[in-house]
């Protein structure tokens, strides 16, 4: 089979981060398929280690800790893809700051890294716009989705036939842009009962959360997906948000529950197949 450098800032041993799960999946599936998948953090990679694996397929993942001179030998001498996250030819990396989210000209970076890239792999419709938009590309492909284990969504199938309280559910983050504020303030106006879920292991943040019927998020940027907000769907939860979702762009976006569990069941082959059209030349 294919040799593939999997790079990326942080892995998920590291960070429990959506981005993080997304890949390890990603890398599990290609080793199945019997692909030999190295993992490789951005901040690691230099020009004598790219000459060195001149002939290996790339998968890009987040690559901000990427020095740019190995950027620039990428994009000129190397044969790769972008598994895109979120937005990293923006300085800000934030296009909600802009009008239509379109940035000014002097506000993109690494647009030749993007351009010269076999394919830019996008979470979603909603992602995939933003990033034509401000690129001017035609190498972007629409993934439409996340991908999880079997042993999550076995999980996320048990807890959608639990019995859920009559509450709101909101993620206690720190993180500004995730606008815990925002998703508070509404249920206290509303009257609304809720739950603040504090950051902890991934199955256990998912079990808290689905003890209510309703999870509640108003982010302030664009979520290229929302991996938490699908998984919420799929464990049978109603959502309240707003239109800065990428799920939200996706025609599956209607289905809960089993249904939508299924779905991305299937999806993890449907991602597979797209990534290995680049690994295979094909």
């Amino acid at each position: 089979m294919n040799d593939i450098c999997f790079v990326s800032d942080f892995f998920a041993n590291q960070v429990n981060g959506g981005g993080e799960l997304n890949n390890e999946i990603l890398i599990n599936l290609l080793s199945e398929k019997g692909h030999n998948v190295t993992k490789i953090k951005s901040h690691t990679v230099n020009l004598n280690f790219l000459k060195q694996n001149k002939d290996k397929k790339l998968i890009i993942a987040n690559f901000v800790n990427m020095l740019p001179d190995c950027r620039e030998h990428i994009q000129s001498n190397c044969d790769y893809v972008i598994y895109e996250h979120d937005h990293k030819y923006l300085i800000n990396r934030n296009p909600a700051e802009y009008e239509n989210y379109l940035a000014p000209a002097d506000q993109i970076i690494n647009k030749e890294f993007y351009n010269n890239s076999k394919f830019v792999f996008c979470q979603s419709r909603f992602h995939a716009d933003i990033v034509e938009k401000n690129l001017q590309i035609d190498n972007i492909v629409n993934l439409s989705g996340n991908l999880w284990s079997i042993d999550a969504l076995d999980m996320m199938r048990e807890l959608s036939k639990r019995e859920k309280k009559d509450k709101c559910s909101i993620m206690d983050s720190n993180i500004q842009h995730k606008n815990t504020s925002g998703a508070i303030n509404y249920c206290v106006n509303k009257g609304y009962q809720f739950e603040l879920i504090l950051p902890c292991a991934p199955q256990e943040f998912l079990s808290r959360i689905s003890k209510n019927d309703k999870f509640v998020f108003f982010p302030l940027t664009p979520e290229t997906l929302s991996r938490i907000v699908v998984e919420a769907r799929m464990m049978g939860m109603k959502v309240v948000t707003n239109r800065r979702l990428g799920a939200v762009s996706e025609e599956w976006f209607s289905m809960k529950g089993e249904p939508l569990i299924d779905y991305m069941l299937a999806k993890r082959l449907q991602i597979l197949n797209k990534v290995e059209l680049f690994v295979n030349n094909e």
